[in-house]
């Protein structure tokens, strides 16, 4: 199973590292590679919950087989992107369409791995499963440096490949048992979530190009949010719901959903910020920027077997408190130094900020699963994983508008004091701050006149003027975590006991 879900989690960074050579080559707008980056992960939120519902229905080994395949399809699909009009088109769909593959993968696989490991064992069992699922996330920018750099862009994509086969090779040897669960699909509130997820996240994308101040934003984010409550109340009228919303009277589920969702503001897209950081304003290359997020991931990995074993012994409480404050300070102290334009210098921030991170990914995650009601973990594996992703996709969208805007602001200040007129300077600022924060491109302009040659000379400002930028985001993630801090105060400290154990697992 970890083998199954390895691609799903190598592909949430992968991308980026490439992000510059994608763009280079098919010519995708700045906006248009955040969606490549940001399509992937709202179709993981939208349809996770569909996803542990139908490996709940259909039995779990079917579904891992079925996304897999989605899964493998749309890569090589991604891989073979053709140049031109539908190039922006083409890839930002089939990485949506992975998206749909990893979300029918990764609650059955999950839903497997649970179901044989009794709850007092499950803790570290799961630290294990989600250590080295995360440490896939930090192999996504080393393999996509070495790829990308050594063959071709197309490779980041092509190599989900020879994974897959194995995945599928090592499910069919594990001989595990589908056992579906009574009950019917819910398809209008699948419909419900999908679509009030991915109207508030385009809201969020787009306010940098709609501005915060235009109905379109606000309509968006409103709308879906408004679609959201509607899915609540349909879900609580039905007999066999996509969501059994009954899970969220336990106090405990609720707080380590809303912790993760919290953490995962900040997870899923420091990957992209401080790798795009790297190329721009240390001027590092693909394999360095993916060096630069290895200090991020020896924090997380040490701190994801410490959390399981504290959730064990001791329950999800203090795992969740230690996390938070953590995470909270690294993020703050690594905001504080992005200014000092040295990647050694930043490597213990980084390291504390993974560790904070890797307190809470396991404990949390585990201790709802834990709570299932009926046994149902395919259902909350859903749950918890559509609230994860949908915090991730926000968190790239929010951060995208917050560093673009001081991106912006910082960049016409410098020109302006280097003699280029006020709305001359808005509107190469802007120009350059789509080019570096949509992919990391750091190429001086090209061209000739007093403009082009105030920005050719600006560009170390400039490249200071992206790290001023970029603490506002670190500084946000900080405050992420502070506020999953105070969720983490009302966990009753109780230890999970599910309501309706299963006492034969698959297999």
């Amino acid at each position: 199973m970890m083998f199954a879900v390895a691609m799903t989690f190598i592909d949430q960074t992968i991308v980026s590292i490439a992000a510059p050579d994608i763009v280079r080559e098919l010519g995708l707008s700045s906006s248009g590679m955040q969606w490549v980056v940001n399509a992937y992960l709202l179709a993981l939120a939208a349809f996770f919950a569909l996803g542990g519902r139908l490996a709940d229905l259909y039995g779990p080994r079917r579904m891992v087989v079925i996304g897999t395949l989605v899964f493998v399809i749309a890569s090589v699909l991604c891989g073979c992107v053709p140049s031109g009009d539908y190039a922006q088109p083409w890839l930002i769909a089939f990485r949506a369409v992975q998206g749909v593959g990893a979300a029918l993968l990764f609650p059955a696989a999950l839903a497997v791995v649970v179901a044989v490991f009794p709850v007092e064992r499950r803790g570290r069992a799961l630290a294990l499963f989600f250590g080295i699922s995360g440490a896939l996330t930090a192999v996504g920018p080393l393999l996509g440096g070495w790829l990308t750099a050594s063959w071709t862009w197309r490779a980041v994509f092509w190599v989900n490949v020879p994974v897959a086969i194995v995945a599928l090779v090592l499910t069919g040897l594990a001989r595990i048992a589908d056992r579906p669960r009574p009950g019917t699909l819910d398809v209008p509130g699948a419909a419900l979530v999908a679509a009030g997820m991915g109207l508030s996240v385009l809201g969020f994308q787009q306010a940098w190009t709609w501005g915060w101040g235009s109905w379109a934003t606000w309509l968006c984010v409103a709308g879906g949010l408004a679609i959201l409550y509607v899915f609540v109340r349909y879900e609580r009228g039905l007999r066999h719901p996509l969501i059994d919303l009954r899970v969220f009277r336990d106090k405990a589920f609720a707080v380590d959903t809303a912790v993760l969702f919290f953490a995962m503001l900040a997870f899923v897209p420091v990957f992209f910020f401080s790798s795009v950081y790297a190329q721009v304003s240390l001027s590092a290359s693909p394999n360095q920027a993916a060096l630069f997020l290895l200090y991020f991931f020896v924090g997380f990995a040490l701190a994801s077997q410490w959390g399981g074993r504290i959730l064990d012994k001791r329950g999800a409480r203090p795992a969740l408190k230690a996390g938070t404050v953590l995470g909270a300070v690294g993020f703050a102290l690594w905001a504080n130094e992005l200014t000092n334009l040295s990647m050694h210098d930043q490597w213990p921030y980084a390291a504390l900020a993974g560790a904070g991170i890797g307190f809470i990914l396991a404990p949390a995650s585990t201790d709802a699963v834990n709570r299932a009601i009926g046994a149902s973990y395919g259902e909350v594996t859903g749950i918890t994983q559509t609230v994860r992703n949908y915090a991730a996709s926000v968190g790239l969208a929010v951060f995208g508008t917050l560093l673009s805007r001081a991106m912006t602001e910082n960049v016409t200040d410098t020109l302006r004091a280097r003699g280029v007129a006020p709305a001359t300077a808005d509107q190469v600022a802007r120009g350059i701050a789509d080019s570096v924060s949509g992919h990391g491109d750091s190429t001086p302009p090209t061209g000739t006149g007093p403009v082009a040659e105030a920005t050719r000379d600006a560009m170390s400002s400039i490249q200071l003027d992206f790290a001023q930028a970029n603490q506002w985001v670190f500084y946000g993630m900080a405050v992420a975590l502070g506020l999953g801090f105070l969720c983490a105060l009302r966990h009753p400290g109780d230890r999970a006991v599910p309501e309706h154990p299963d006492p034969t697992p698959p297999g």
